[in-house]
């Protein structure tokens, strides 16, 4: 969070320290020409001007929020592109001007006291929204970089925050200030961060297929540094350098970078030359001999009678200038962003599926679902060329009626009914003009796993096979009492277990016996019904004796060997398969990292490595069903597995793993991190592989 804070925080100061200049400046030359009264009509400028900053925050907001993923990601790379653009622009012209800066504004000031309130007020809005609009786009854009807004958030407001504190200091004339210096020390590191936004709005017009050569990669260095150390997230947070970069992004990183410092650079010389001619001024509320006094409020002015002017309430304008931009920004949402259409009912049942149903209009819409029939029916809006599936309603009973909203834009679609019979009908399909780009996911059925399912059971019976035999060599060194080998045998044996975790659900009770934890037995370690490789660890390392584990070890000798005679003939269902590409790193994460199931041999990440094992076969049989639906996801996916199984190699030295409770914090957090990452890359798996009956 932290350190995606700094480059906000820097805004927030700069633009914040810039507004706050123009502020004091105001207010100071108001207060030393005596006219105080019209205060007001500059803090209603500034009111407006945040307001409107805001507002523009918002609409960048929710505006991007109800674009497709493409949309989105093109729609944030354009304004990265431009936030870049303003920044570069603030930073030279703030060099430029920060010596004159007083002395500008009093002018401006002058001007709108002899021409009335309105043009003071425009005067101040002008100065402080244009901070406003690039602080909220330069927001925005660095909250969408991090993929969070805590931070963001919290840096620019620390960074507002500081520099109202200095523009208070110098009003007050407690501090001085070389402003010259400061915003060429600030511009400076400013011009490394937009290379950086640069770069990332590069890769988003890329991942918007704005741009060529997403998969142009100048380099990926995703497997050996790890995405969730220290330093790495320092450097995505505050520069935008990720392990993975392709060629566009690094020109124009370099590019941008080796053009504007040059411009910079030479810009900081001809400013040090300008300096030692002529010094350094511009304190907000320093005295100027010629300048005019402003005429006072109230007084004529040539060819304009003087009276009063007409009575309104005072609250009016502050409201007005802070509600317009609301409402606007409002009405801009709402229409970018509208609800689901209300949606055309659609009968379903097992005769006249679709009923109702016309052309919709691209976009998201609320199909009202209302099953006529007389038997629960699954409903399925498809693609009736491929079978996809764009949304669905699981058992709608007989005379109920729910919503189905989905996003609707160019191609072919229909419904399909199955009811609780099994007897599908199809409606008829429409035609929806317009491009394509609904999500949709082609369905798969018991028979696409079928093949999958076999593969993976033989790899079962096989690790089932050379688990009976380790077992067995397990036994012999504990009833020979050569219990350093049992130590070194039990854990082969353990491994190869644990490297069979998607076949946990078809184990029944034989994985109770087998590799059982104490939790919730009455005597704990102790008690009678704690059997199996967790038991036998516990007694091969707290000194207990060959006499005292030969039995356990031959029990789960036969409890292994009748595991291997009856998985072949045990129900296992396909389903399960993609549902245990997830869970079983889910176990690893909530037991084998934890320590939770260590009994003191110390070889948790030696399972989390055998649990790894187990998914990348599990993930080897899915594959061909997992390239045709998500081809970007196994790249991910192998690219998280061997970035995990280089951290578990790094507790593996000298043949000992390092016991998870002695890893060190950073080596831990990375782990962890690694492996959560893992699984969130995962998560899709079982949703696109569900065995749905519209197939």
């Amino acid at each position: 969070m932290w350190d995606d804070s700094f480059p906000s925080f820097l805004i927030g100061l700069r633009e914040g320290l810039e507004a706050g200049l123009i502020v004091s400046v105001l207010v100071a030359t108001l207060v030393r020409a005596g006219a105080r009264s019209r205060l007001p009509q500059v803090w209603t400028g500034v009111l407006a001007a945040i307001a409107l900053s805001m507002s523009f925050g918002a609409v960048l907001t929710f505006t991007a929020a109800s674009l497709s993923t493409s949309a989105q990601e093109a729609f944030g790379g354009a304004l990265s592109i431009v936030a870049v653009a303003f920044v570069t622009a603030m930073v030279f012209w703030m060099r430029r001007s920060a010596r004159t800066l007083a002395s500008e504004i009093k002018e401006k000031v002058t001007e709108a006291l002899a021409m009335g309130a309105g043009v003071l007020v425009l005067t101040s809005f002008l100065a402080v929204g244009r901070e406003g609009l690039e602080t909220a786009l330069f927001l925005w854009t660095t909250a969408r970089a991090a993929n969070e807004s805590a931070g963001p958030v919290a840096g620019a407001a620390a960074g507002l925050v500081v520099a109202a504190l200095l523009c208070w200091g110098l009003y007050r004339r407690v501090l001085h200030i070389d402003l010259t210096r400061f915003f060429t020390i600030t511009g400076a590191v400013l011009v490394v961060i937009a290379a950086g936004v640069l770069g990332y709005g590069l890769r988003d017009l890329q991942e918007g297929a704005v741009l060529p050569g997403g998969a142009a990669y100048a380099f990926d260095l995703s497997g050996s540094i790890d995405a969730g150390s220290w330093y790495s997230t320092l450097l995505q947070g505050v520069l935008n350098l990720t392990p993975t970069m392709t060629w566009l992004q690094v020109a124009g990183y370099a590019g941008y970078l080796a053009v504007v410092t040059t411009l910079f650079v030479r810009g900081v010389r001809g400013v040090r030359g300008v300096r030692r001619e002529r010094g350094v001024r511009g304190v907000p509320g320093a005295r100027s001999r010629d300048t005019a006094t402003p005429p006072r409020p109230g007084s004529a002015t040539p060819g304009r009678p003087a009276g009063p002017a007409p009575a309104r309430p005072r609250w009016l304008l502050p409201v007005s200038v802070v509600a317009v931009p609301a409402l606007l920004a409002g009405l801009v949402v709402a229409l970018a962003h509208p609800e689901p259409a209300a949606g055309e009912t659609v009968a379903v049942s097992g005769t006249d599926c679709g009923r109702g149903f016309t052309a919709p209009e691209p976009g998201r819409q609320d199909f009202r679902m209302h099953n006529t029939g007389n038997q629960t029916s699954e409903v399925y809006l498809i693609d009736p060329s491929s079978n996809a599936v764009y949304g669905e309603i699981e058992g709608l009973a007989p005379g109920t009626t729910r919503d189905l909203v989905a996003t609707v834009a160019g191609g072919t679609y229909a419904w399909r009914c199955v009811p609780s019979d099994g007897k599908a009908v199809t409606s008829k399909a429409v035609r929806v003009g317009g491009a394509s780009g609904a999500g949709a996911v082609v369905p798969v059925s018991e028979q696409d796993l079928a093949g999958p399912l076999r593969a993976y059971k033989a790899y079962v019976n096989r690790g089932l096979a050379t688990l009976v035999t380790e077992t067995r060599k397990l036994g012999d060194d504990i009833r020979a009492g050569h219990l350093d080998t049992a130590r070194t045998d039990w854990l082969t044996a353990h491994r190869t277990y644990a490297s069979l975790g998607a076949a946990y659900g078809t184990f029944e009770d034989f994985d109770q016996r087998i590799d059982g934890r104490p939790d919730g037995l009455p005597d704990g370690v102790h008690d009678k019904d704690f059997t199996g490789f967790q038991r036998i660890e516990y007694g091969l390392w707290h000194g207990q004796s060959a006499g005292e584990l030969k039995g356990l070890a031959h029990q789960l000798t036969d409890d292994t060997a009748g595991l291997r005679k009856t998985f072949p003939h045990q129900e296992f269902d396909a389903s399960d398969l993609p549902l245990r590409a997830h869970e079983i790193l889910e176990n690893t994460l909530q037991f084998e990292l934890t320590g939770d199931t260590d009994q003191g041999s110390g070889t948790g990440l030696a399972t989390a490595d055998a649990n790894l094992s187990g998914t990348r076969e599990l993930l080897t049989v899915l594959r061909p069903l997992l390239t045709t639906r998500a081809p970007r996801l196994l790249p991910t996916v192998d690219a998280d597995i061997a970035r995990l199984r280089a951290l578990l190699d790094a507790g593996h030295r000298d043949g000992r793993w390092t016991p998870v409770d002695r890893l060190g914090r950073t080596a831990k957090a990375r782990i962890d991190g690694a492996t959560g990452q893992l699984l969130e890359d995962l998560s899709p798996v079982p949703d696109l592989l569900e065995i749905r009956k519209s197939a």
